[in-house]
């Protein structure tokens, strides 16, 4: 009977070992971070047009049926991948190299997992990763040819957002998602990268200068200012105690005033009693000179005045009594000329001839005569004839010029005449007689 229990129990020992074992051949549990599939059943899956040949467990647990499933396993967690991309041209034509990690993990979304499910089911983790970074880098190529060089270096999170949106569809087709992209270093073997940097460093130092230029200058300003800010204050201050100083002057001439007024009047008053004085004695002095001057030079002249007066009333009665003594000889005179009718003139003439020749030989002096021409008085009469005026004429010219038309005419003709009627008498130089 013992051996009979202890061989039910051991029976019902191994019973239950056997089906403990069964159950976990059966029963698979999914931890959240992976997915179990279970291959070889006919199944509609969310999110999948067309029926599948597996289901899907995600975070719990699914009994496999024998014989008829088989269960996989694919991992859910994050994939860190290595971009690195050299020589990728970029628009314009220079050839950049880009290094970056990008976060990469099979989708959990239903159509995407289909995906990630035919594709990566059997393959391995590295496998995964090598597909996913060559996706990546293909994807980098043709975004880093749609920007420039300095879109990619300056703004490296408008270049992540480009490498995400241009990636997102191919690794959705493939059953992956992206969930983080940054980019690391961008450089590239032509040194352009470089050139922009200096240039941007070129322009940084330039701004800075400037803003340092700028600085100093306002600087300077408000030096400037706060000096004359300073400089207007002294010259405030100064017109205050100027006129400070003014209203302190104007309140002690104020107060000296009355003193000062006193002491002008005294002066003023002595003045003008001395000139008062001086007045007196100037009227004084004015009536001695005047008497003076009365003695000296008013008598004086009034006597002569007199004097000359009586001598002036005599000289004028002895020039009357000339003139009627002349007045009588021309009335006498003129009556003897009446009388004598017709030669009185030549009488006259003849009795003043000699005094006239006198006087006027008087004037003449020491002249010296060389040669005295006589015409005769009626060939001279009316103009007188051409013979007359030609021996004039040539006269003249000998005398002006020094040539003798005469002589000259008489040796051509022979002739001992040419001016019959004028007759020139040539004398020696003597002294005019002036008796």
């Amino acid at each position: 009977m013992q051996n009979l229990l202890l061989v039910g129990a051991i029976g019902a020992v191994g019973a239950l070992l056997l089906i403990a074992f069964i159950i976990s051949r059966i029963i698979y549990i999914c931890p959240p971070n992976e997915v179990l599939i279970f291959s070889g059943g006919h199944r509609k899956l969310s999110g999948v047009d067309r029926p599948v040949g597996y289901r899907l467990i995600q975070g719990g647990r699914g009994i496999r049926i024998p014989l008829i499933e088989v269960v996989d396993r694919m991992s859910l967690t994050n994939m860190v991948i290595e971009l690195r991309v050299q020589g990728a041209y970029s628009r314009g034509g220079i050839p950049l190299n880009v290094q970056g990690v990008a976060n990469v993990k099979i989708s959990s979304k239903s159509g995407q997992l289909a995906n990630a499910i035919e594709r990566f089911l059997s393959m391995s983790r590295d496998q995964i990763m090598q597909v996913a970074r060559e996706t990546l880098e293909g994807n980098l190529r043709g975004v880093l040819s749609t920007l420039t060089p300095e879109e990619v270096n300056q703004d490296r999170e408008k270049f992540a957002g480009a490498l995400v949106h241009e990636a997102d569809h191919d690794l959705a087709r493939l059953g992956l998602e992206l969930t983080t992209l940054m980019i690391q270093h961008v450089s590239d073997d032509k040194g352009y990268l470089d050139s922009i940097g200096r240039r941007q460093t070129a322009e940084l130092l330039k701004t800075s200068r400037i803003a340092e230029a700028d600085n100093h200058a306002l600087s300077a300003e408000n030096a400037a200012a706060n000096f004359m800010n300073q400089e207007i204050a002294k010259v405030e201050a100064q017109i205050t105690t100027a006129r400070a100083e003014g209203q302190r002057r104007i309140a002690e001439a104020q107060t000296r005033k009355g003193a000062l007024v006193a002491e002008s009047k005294g002066q003023v008053q002595a003045l003008l009693a001395k000139a008062t004085a001086e007045v007196q004695v100037q009227r004084a002095r004015l009536a001695q000179v005047r008497y003076q001057l009365i003695a000296d030079k008013v008598k004086p002249a009034e006597a002569k005045k007199t004097q000359m007066q009586a001598q002036a009333r005599g000289a004028a009665s002895k020039i009357i009594e000339e003139g009627k003594a002349t007045a009588t000889a021309i009335r006498s005179l003129g009556e003897t000329w009446a009388k004598a009718g017709d030669s009185a003139r030549q009488i006259f003439v003849a009795q003043k001839l000699q005094g006239l020749v006198s006087t006027m030989m008087s004037t003449v002096g020491e002249i010296p005569i060389d040669k005295v021409t006589v015409i005769d008085k009626e060939l001279a009469a009316n103009g007188g004839n051409f013979a007359v005026k030609a021996a004039i004429t040539s006269e003249q010219l000998k005398q002006l010029l020094g040539v003798d038309i005469a002589a000259a005419l008489q040796r051509l003709a022979g002739e001992q005449r040419i001016l019959p009627a004028a007759h020139v008498v040539s004398t020696p130089p003597r002294k005019p007689d002036h008796g």
